[in-house]
């Protein structure tokens, strides 16, 4: 299994708000039996799942493409690999931890391959969604924007 990378010695840093630049991905599948879109999201690690849910994202890494440090959030953080599409936006949003402004941006991923093991396994559960309920249970109002994009896109077919 791979370990999760750890420390913030090879962060990026957003020269328009100062905070971290992260990245992260909305997993989906696309159901054999009915055609419909599903969403893997996950639980916080510190508030588990009556925090409501949300998509894997961390920190961009100078040694990293956006594109692989998506890639690398949903391996870590849900367990899952596969193929990103076209970015889903930008939005800088507030740390609840820090007094900082987050750079955020979102990524179309399709899994191709579930783990049964990961980093992250023991302090984070993952579930697959409907985008609805993802919609519904998701207490960001940047993920959801983002989660509307990818709805549009599947909408509009343009997966």
């Amino acid at each position: 299994m791979v370990a999760a990378r750890q420390g913030r010695e090879l962060q990026r840093y957003s020269a328009s708000t100062g905070g971290r630049i992260v990245v992260g991905c909305i997993p989906y599948r696309v159901r054999d039996d009915n055609g419909e879109v599903e969403v893997l999201v996950i639980c916080s690690r510190k508030k588990g799942a009556s925090a409501g849910v949300l998509f894997p994202k961390g920190g961009w890494e100078l040694d990293e493409s956006m594109d692989e440090a998506a890639r690398r959030e949903a391996l870590e953080e849900a367990g899952v690999r596969g193929e990103t599409g076209p970015s889903l936006g930008r939005w800088c949003y507030q740390s609840r931890r820090y007094e900082a402004t987050y750079e955020g941006y979102m990524f179309p991923l399709r899994v191709t391959d579930e783990l049964e093991r990961w980093p992250e396994m023991s302090g984070r559960g993952r579930t697959w969604v409907t985008v609805q309920d993802a919609m519904d249970r998701c207490p960001h109002l940047w993920m959801r924007e983002a989660l509307q994009r990818f709805a549009d896109r599947v909408a509009d077919a343009a997966l």
